[in-house]
Order: C-alpha cells, then sequence, then structure tokens
C-alpha cells in the first residue's frame, strides 16, 4: 500500500506483459494485497445487523477471519519495504534520502486516515486521532527506519524486544483499580493508557480506548518486521521452489510459537497480544508461500486477475469504500427519520431475497464487485492512486 512520494495517479505497465519483463512488481504480493482489501470490504460493510460470525470480530480473546485482515495489511507493508527500499539502496539511492521519502509517504497516509475519521462532521474537539491508515503509516515509518538502518540480525532482536515489551508491560504494569496483568476490557494498562492521553479522541465505538491505540502498537511494529523477515527470504539468491519452502516453514513456525504463547497470554486482536502477532504473521507467511507458488512458481497469473487489480491500487479502493459507505449512511432517502440509503438499498434489493445473514453476505459482495469496478476503471485508464 505505501509506494510512492505523495498521493499521485501514475502509469503502471498492463498485467498481460510477461512477468519476467516487470520485474519491478511481485504479482503474487498485489494478488495477496488484493484479496485482503476485498476480504476487508467484506467484513466491514455488511447489509444489516445479522451477518454470519466469521465475518464479525472476535468479541474479545480469540479470533476470526475478520481479525486476520489488519495485521496482513501490516504484513504485506513489511515485505514491500524489503523490496522497494532494498531495490533503491542497490542502485545507490543515499539512505537519508530514502528516509525522507518514507518520513514524507508516512505522513500523508497519516493525514489521509484523520480525514477519513474526521469526514463528514470535522469536529476537532472528538476528532479520532488513531486508526486503521495511522497505524499503518506508523508502523511503515519505524520498520523502514529498522531496515534502513541495521541488518537482518538486529531486525529479528528488534521483533523479539518490541513482542517481549509489550508482553511485560501489559503484564507487570498496574492500572488503578484493577492491579497488574487484568487483560479485561478497560481493566488493562493499554486501554488505561488511551483513556488517560487520548481521551474523548479515542475510536467513537468504544469511546475511552482505541483498538488501534498507543502501546498497542509496539506489537503492531513486530507485525510489519515479520513482513520484512519475509522480504529477506524473498531476496534470497536460491531457486523460488525453495524461497517458498522457507516462507512455509517460517510462518509454520510461528503460528505454533503464537499458539503457545496463547497459553499465557491470549490471542486477542483488539489489544494486539504478542501471541496475536506471532500467530498471524505465521498465517501471513503461510498464505503467502501459497500465492507465491501458485502464481509465481505456477504461472496462474489470469486466474487472480481480479486480485492483482484491486491491490495495485489498494489505498484507492479503501478510501472509496470507506467514503461511499459514510455517504451511504449518512443520506436519508425522504427526510432525517426516513432510512438511509443504505438501509433502503437492502431493505428493497436485498432482504426479500434470502435469510437475513445471506442477504447482509448479498449486499456485502456486490459492495466488494463495486469496489473492483472502480479499480478496474482506474486500472483500464492506467491510473494508480499511491501513498
Amino acid at each position: 500500500m505505501v509506494q510512492a512520494s505523495s498521493p499521485s495517479l501514475v502509469t503502471h505497465a498492463p498485467l498481460t506483459q510477461p512477468a519476467e519483463t516487470t520485474p519491478a512488481r511481485l504479482l503474487s504480493l498485489d494478488a495477496f494485497r488484493g484479496a485482503t482489501i476485498a476480504l476487508m470490504i467484506l467484513v466491514n460493510t455488511p447489509g444489516g445487523p445479522n451477518a454470519y460470525g466469521p465475518l464479525n470480530h472476535s468479541e474479545w480473546n480469540g479470533w476470526t477471519i475478520t481479525d486476520t485482515v489488519f495485521p496482513a495489511f501490516l504484513w504485506i507493508v513489511g515485505v514491500a519495504i524489503t523490496l522497494s527500499l532494498g531495490k533503491r539502496i542497490a542502485a545507490g539511492v543515499p539512505k537519508s534520502r530514502l528516509f525522507l521519502q518514507v518520513l514524507r509517504r508516512a505522513a500523508v497516509i497519516f493525514g489521509l486516515g484523520l480525514i477519513v475519521y474526521a469526514a463528514p462532521d470535522f469536529n476537532l474537539s472528538t476528532q479520532r486521532l488513531l486508526g486503521v491508515l495511522q497505524r499503518i503509516a506508523i508502523c511503515y515509518l519505524i520498520a523502514s527506519a529498522i531496515y534502513l538502518t541495521t541488518r537482518w540480525r538486529v531486525q529479528v532482536v528488534s521483533i523479539i524486544g518490541l513482542l517481549v515489551s509489550y508482553w511485560l508491560i501489559m503484564m507487570l504494569l498496574p492500572v488503578p483499580g484493577y492491579g497488574a496483568g487484568d487483560l479485561a476490557t478497560g481493566h488493562n494498562i493499554a486501554n488505561y493508557v488511551d483513556r488517560v492521553v487520548l481521551g474523548a479522541h479515542n475510536y467513537a465505538g468504544t469511546k475511552d480506548w482505541d483498538p488501534e491505540g498507543l502501546i498497542s502498537t509496539l506489537p503492531s511494529i513486530a507485525t510489519a518486521l515479520l513482513g520484512v523477515m519475509a522480504g529477506h527470504i524473498l531476496k534470497l539468491k536460491r531457486d523460488l521452489s525453495e524461497r517458498t519452502t522457507w516462507l512455509y516453514l517460517a510462518g509454520s513456525i510461528l503460528i505454533a510459537v503464537g499458539l503457545i504463547c496463547n497459553t499465557w497470554l491470549p490471542i486477542n486482536k483488539k489489544l494486539w497480544t504478542s501471541s496475536f502477532s506471532l500467530f498471524m504473521g505465521g498465517m501471513d507467511f503461510v498464505i503467502f508461500a501459497g500465492f507465491v507458488w501458485l502464481i509465481d512458481g505456477r504461472g496462474y497469473q489470469r486466474y487472480v486477475r481480479p486480485l492483482v487489480i484491486m491491490g495495485m491500487n489498494a489505498i484507492a479502493v479503501y478510501l472509496a469504500s470507506e467514503l461511499l459507505e459514510e455517504v451511504l449512511s449518512l443520506i436519508h432517502v425522504g427526510g432525517p427519520a426516513s432510512p438511509s440509503v443504505h438501509e433502503w438499498i437492502y431493505q428493497t434489493l436485498f432482504a426479500p431475497l434470502a435469510s437475513p445473514r445471506n442477504a447482509s453476505l448479498a449486499y456485502a459482495i456486490c459492495y466488494v464487485l463495486l469496489m473492483y469496478g472502480i479499480a478496474y476503471g482506474m486500472y483500464k485508464k492506467r491510473w494508480f492512486l499511491k501513498a
């Protein structure tokens, strides 16, 4: 998602060009990014309140397929850091110049995140300061800085240090009225710090803490760095099948370690626990290994073309999905007391066709297809919005 100095429309080679003549892009990475954003749109825009269980976030501990989306984005950002910055370092671009570009990009992404949560009221007194794009910006900036200033061994140590530090913070620092090690909602140190520091600027859905909060950013940086490590594996001068095997092996180990750590620190997306970071990072390694083997190894590029097209314009698709859904939910068909446009479309076109869960899913699928239509239209014109 992070590939250019500022929001701009740029042209790109068509997908029909042979893969070996376009080494600048890894189609499997675009496809993985596209699959991730398609899933994000599917779970973020149900037609009604009766979505299937796996299409909702886990209430607290545990995970659903919905909880895999955000860590996958951060992991993909890490892979892109290694491939993109590594290529420019090899071309002789000074690291100081690269860092300034990274800083500018992070600022742009952070700003876009502020706009998404500010619209349409733009009430600065309750403006959400953190969020999805903001966390991506912070993780991109810090992971890039670590990549530019260290070698892979120090990067591994950084991952371990971040995860262990967060674990110790969560388990040892006491919260007034609850003590230390209580991970329940509102009782833990991460929620407490958000409540004290962010105040009214927390996520509106929780009001006094943020699922993309301050302290929980530490293990999310580790998630991005795990993607950096995957990028190192991809850059090895080994046969593709061997690199794919290493990706799969690394992912399997991380999944196992995450499940073991779950015994003492539960897998929890809203707290982004260390076990969550390890487990989800492992899943990304394994799933991406499959994408690399099928697309770049076996050559099944035609079959994932829609995913690649969405992945090549991930920022545009994300912003379009968020802002359009906001518009559909705010505008009412016949006045303030009447249904919103979203509700009217769902009740008129989808609810009569199926059970509430299936109707809600059908609406979400159609919304994904609409976003693909936007991405496809931009692709046909060779427009690629990047930040």
